[in-house]
């Protein structure tokens, strides 16, 4: 289903090779296509396959010729995609400019607004009201941007790109069935660029299996009816696994000497075993005397804070998988709860661009590491991988590629092939 984009740099040396021809003598020569009718050319055909794999589906063919037949391709989607915040951002800028004084106060102030709209979901699914506010303030600004792309464009424009192709595939899948429902059709159906939408941002799988009607009108309007955007939120996470009466997770305080080979979520460890390795809350209390499984992070390396996070954390990640996001909602749900600020500042180091990324995976690679396919994203994967090199290096080995820790790798590594921390993408 994937098509990839031309190869502008062959179709350019190309040009210049019929330029020349053309200067020597008058020769008749079939104008080949322009680049952009060439990528128009795939993704047309890809959009043909999408239309069979819809009736395949058993999609109304009434549905998929309409609304399919009217898609475009958006390519500021696929920059969008490329260049996602937490691809590109620190945890400290990510955090400062979605935890701020502006959106805990407003939080707190619509709280208090739809409290008794919120209080019975607490009742009927567990998820305290705070969270729902948190997740509305990150998701849409508490309603005030619900974004205004094409959502059939964007899907379609993103299922015809490689990188995610089968993902957003489905999630045209799903948007066509909403069509069907009579949801909302290709001129309505509004949103983000990668296709969430309403107040809370579902993505068309989410909203066909969770969303539902709490206002009486017969239908679930996550768009205008804030009862059905968040009697829906509180479904979906109470059906991604929400545990009553358990937050998501605190800050604590590590003991001198921590082994950070222990932190990631894909170690978990009772609260007790956490509690016997020294780990306080930050006012250096013992942590809860709780039967309790949980992890240990650390967003910004040993020099910011570390959390303990527990199932409800890994709940949030169920909403979206990004733990940057996750942190946000927890410590806003927190904020907007009377919760004070976090007790250490995340460093203030500079974003990573894309090349900075592909370099130092690369230089892993060749040094022997393992950091899955290099492509600029700095996951789990390669964050291990420096884990491991920081460790034989005998540096501290938190995996995380702070400003002092490039500079260490720019001392044992391949060098750069060019300067990478300009504030742009290069």
């Amino acid at each position: 289903m994937a098509w990839r984009l031309p190869g502008w740099v062959a179709w350019g040396v190309l040009c210049l090779g019929w330029a020349g021809l053309l200067r020597a003598e008058p020769v008749a020569v079939t104008p080949a296509p322009a680049p952009e009718a060439a990528q128009q050319a795939e993704f047309s055909q890809c959009v043909a396959q999408l239309q069979q794999r819809a009736l395949a589906e058993a999609i109304d063919p009434r549905v998929v010729e309409t609304q399919l037949g009217a898609v475009s391709y958006v390519a500021r989607v696929i920059e969008l995609d490329r260049r996602q915040p937490e691809f590109t951002e620190t945890f400290h800028n990510y955090l400062g400019q979605r935890v701020n004084e502006q959106r805990i106060e407003t939080g707190r102030r619509l709280l208090k607004q739809h409290y008794d709209l919120l209080l019975p979901l607490t009742r009927q699914y567990g998820i305290p009201p705070q969270y729902l506010v948190a997740f509305w303030g990150l998701e849409t600004n508490f309603g005030s941007y619900l974004g205004k792309m094409n959502v059939l464009d964007s899907l379609t424009t993103l299922a015809c790109d490689p990188r995610r192709s089968e993902f957003f595939t489905q999630e045209l899948m799903e948007a066509l069935r909403l069509v069907e429902a009579g949801v909302a059709d290709h001129g309505t159906m509004l949103g983000s660029w990668a296709g969430a939408m309403g107040n809370m941002q579902f993505m068309p799988s989410a909203y066909r299996r969770f969303a539902l009607d709490a206002d009486g009108d017969n239908k679930a309007d996550l768009w205008n009816s804030l009862p059905d955007a968040f009697t829906s939120a509180a479904h979906f996470l109470n059906q991604l696994g929400w545990e009553r009466n358990l937050r998501w997770g605190r800050e604590v305080r590590l003991p001198p000497g921590f082994d950070y080979a222990l932190a990631g979520r894909d170690v978990h460890k009772p609260l007790s075993e956490w509690r016997r390795l020294g780990i306080t809350d930050v006012a250096g209390n013992r942590l809860p005397d709780l039967p309790l499984t949980a992890s240990v992070i650390v967003p910004s390396g040993h020099r910011g804070p570390a959390f303990v996070v527990y199932r409800n954390f890994d709940v949030i990640m169920g909403w979206n998988r990004s733990e940057y996001y996750a942190l946000a909602v927890g410590h806003l749900a927190d904020r907007i709860n009377g919760g004070g600020e976090l007790s250490v500042t995340p460093p203030n180091d500079e974003r990573l661009t894309l090349a900075t990324v592909q370099w130092v995976q690369g230089a892993l690679t060749q040094a022997g590491y393992d950091v899955g396919p290099v492509d600029g994203i700095f996951g789990t994967r390669t964050k291990r991988a420096l884990r491991d090199l920081q460790k034989s290096r005998g540096w501290v080995a938190d995996g995380y590629l702070s400003d002092e820790t490039l500079e260490q790798l720019r001392a044992v590594l391949p060098a750069e092939p060019t300067p990478t921390r300009s504030g742009e993408q290069p």
